[in-house]
């Protein structure tokens, strides 16, 4: 229940920049009074000298609609005894040099549509979720363990309507989540949804932390969204930007006429790069402000993680040619993964950090940051360079490859192929392969399979999926037109088996963590560039054996050393015809011969495709008798497990 008045204990708290459900202080709530229902306002403004509150409810003008000061810290607030939702409204703020200012509310839970800046008064409360069954499953599972692969996209420009227009937040439900489920991803991550001026900023720049962006629809209309996504089995993970925010006069940029939000050293606030402010983190109004927001997104919109942006710019001080560590981000990501994990253990806390800052996924307890995943830019970085590599040249990058192992194990790894790979000149995914138009498609081919047999949990962009050709337009829908043309319709074929492939076979996700979960079988030649490597489950025996060729030559009888005795079926092989390729495949089982190679016990002799991918799982031969003498047929069906 929210009180007319804040509690002492409530500003006493956000002052000291642990209130982490601030969004029950500030902002625009309706209320009880005497019977009466009344809309409470309250907003921080510690260098005003006046605050008035301005609206559709008073034509706009501020007179008698004077804010009072709660204490002498800044905060300040306002009771209309009317029921004030649906209302536009700003605060009128006058500086302490006179100047006066007109702000959207930094706590509003709606706002108006752009171009218009206003904030809605909003019932945030009310929506009946159908979630239960989601919410109380993922808290029984470890999601270290679990197959977990994100498919990111921007809501505004994934599909959009003949004439141009967004699909809502419920349109976006019907279109989104039946391809969704029939890829078979295990969650989305969707581009920052805050509130934002400019279109192109893709939410990176912000404004109303707390307001689900109109273009799309209300608040509800988003809980209704991700309800359904939650209601088929799919996770909702939000981009989130707790590192700056954009300059425009409406936010939070010198809010009551200067800096409150953000540092007051230039040096450290300005973000010459983006232009943009950096939040001020050492100010605990500010640690208040960020670590409620993403509880309330937890609370309110049932989110399922956050992918924190730009970790790398909070660690280390601006506009410096070295590199200083920022100590005030250090102990602000701690707290807030502190804060999140004790809401709800389950939550994703994902960092976007492209440094090597040690022990980002390790507990806070541990002197470590608290994230529980981070991505992998120094694996993607590597992988795209091999593969932007002529063939002929990648004996010489080796260790692009080879690298990444060295460290996987170091940290909880995504391996992310996002949005930043594919825009600005960088050509999408399948244009960065180098060789023929068929050639592009195979090595993209290549490129997933690897991305699924690595270490670590799984990220792809929007159009990757089925080789979207160009980079991504931000202002218009992907090229759905591509479906006509048979590669690409064939890449989403292979796409779509190789999801279910991962999600079947748990050597590819039990132990992601663990380097008991890989093992190279052939990591020396790279003469050929052919790499071969064990990846394995936490049962003894249950593995898989992956065989990777970098180059567009074919080898047919070729020599792998595996680890068991037994029959090795193909269980994916991008070169199949139905995935566009050329049809090198290893259409029967493989038995292994007892002569040692490759450092095993054992070897088989297989076809390996050109610029190819195969994956073999081995299995009993027909009629073999189990250990508890019962005979046991296997049906060896190329892209089926044995059943």
């Amino acid at each position: 229940m929210i009180s007319v008045s804040p509690t002492d204990l409530e500003i006493y708290l956000f002052h000291e920049g642990s209130l982490y459900k601030s969004y029950e202080l500030f902002g625009a709530h309706v209320i009880k009074k005497n019977g009466m229902v009344g809309t409470r306002f309250c907003v921080w403004a510690p260098h005003a000298r006046e605050v008035r509150l301005v609206g559709s409810f008073n034509e706009w003008n501020g007179t008698n609609f004077n804010l009072m000061k709660a204490n002498d810290q800044g905060v300040w607030m306002i009771f209309i005894p009317e029921n004030l939702e649906g209302h536009l409204y700003k605060y009128e703020i006058k500086t302490s040099d006179g100047n006066v200012l007109l702000k959207s509310d930094p706590y509003a839970f709606y706002s108006e549509l752009r171009p218009h800046t206003a904030s809605i008064v909003y019932n945030i409360k009310g929506y009946q979720w159908n979630d239960q069954a989601w919410r109380r499953k993922k808290r029984q599972k470890r999601i270290y363990d679990q197959p977990l692969f994100i498919y990111e996209l921007h809501f505004g420009s994934w599909k959009k309507k003949e004439d141009g227009s967004f699909y809502t937040y419920q349109e976006m439900a019907d279109e989104l989540i039946p391809y969704v489920l029939e890829h078979g991803f295990t969650h989305i991550e969707l581009l920052p949804l805050v509130e934002h001026p400019l279109d192109r900023s893709w939410g990176y720049q912000g404004t109303g932390y707390y307001s689900a962006t109109s273009r799309y629809g209300t608040p509800h209309d988003l809980m209704h969204f991700i309800d359904r996504c939650h209601q088929a089995g799919i996770g909702v993970i939000l981009d989130w930007v707790p590192g700056h925010f954009c300059k425009d006069a409406h936010g939070l940029y010198m809010f009551d006429g200067a800096p409150t939000y953000e540092y007051a050293n230039m040096q450290d606030r300005e973000n010459y790069v983006w232009g943009t402010a950096n939040f001020d983190l050492g100010r605990p109004e500010v640690r208040s402000f960020l670590i409620s927001n993403a509880l309330f997104w937890m609370e309110y919109f049932h989110v399922d993680g956050f992918r924190v942006d730009a970790v790398a710019n909070m660690l280390y001080w601006p506009n410096s040619d070295v590199l200083h560590k920022n100590p005030y981000a250090v102990q602000f990501l701690q707290k807030l993964n502190e804060t999140v994990f004790a809401y709800d253990p389950s939550i994703l806390m994902i960092a976007e950090d492209s440094t090597d800052w040690p022990r980002v996924t390790a507990p806070t307890y541990d002197g470590g940051l608290g994230f529980n995943y981070k991505w992998n830019m120094g694996w993607m970085n590597d992988i795209l360079t091999y593969m932007e590599t002529p063939p002929e040249h990648r004996k010489y990058v080796h260790n692009k490859v080879t690298f990444s192992l060295l460290y996987a194990y170091s940290e909880n790894f995504i391996l992310p192929f996002s949005h930043d790979e594919v825009v600005h000149g960088k050509k999408s995914l399948l244009n960065k392969m180098p060789g023929t138009y068929e050639e592009k498609f195979a090595q993209l081919r290549l490129l997933y399979g690897y991305l699924l047999t690595h270490p670590g949990k799984k990220l792809l962009f929007m159009g990757g999926e089925f080789g979207q050709f160009d980079e991504w337009k931000d202002l218009e829908q992907l090229d759905w037109v591509l479906f006509n043309f048979d590669l690409h319709r064939n890449m989403n074929i292979y796409v779509k088996q190789l999801l279910k492939c991962y999600k079947r076979h748990k050597p590819l996700y039990e132990l992601d963590h663990s380097p008991d979960g890989f093992e190279w079988i052939d990591v020396h030649n790279a003469e050929q560039c052919i790499f071969s490597f064990v990846r394995r489950g936490k049962k003894e025996n249950d593995l898989l054996v992956i065989v990777c060729n970098f180059t567009n030559k074919v080898y047919h009888d070729y020599k792998v050393g595996v680890p068991l005795f037994a029959a090795y079926r193909e269980i994916i092989n991008s070169d199949a015809v139905e995935f566009g390729g050329w049809g090198n495949i290893n259409a029967k089982p493989i038995a292994a011969v007892k002569e040692p190679f490759h450092g095993k016990p054992y070897h088989i002799r297989m076809t390996i495709p050109p610029f190819g991918i195969s994956i073999l799982r081995p299995v009993k031969k027909r009629g073999e008798r189990n250990i508890d003498g019962k005979e046991k047929v296997h049906r060896h069906v190329i892209g089926r497990r044995a059943r």
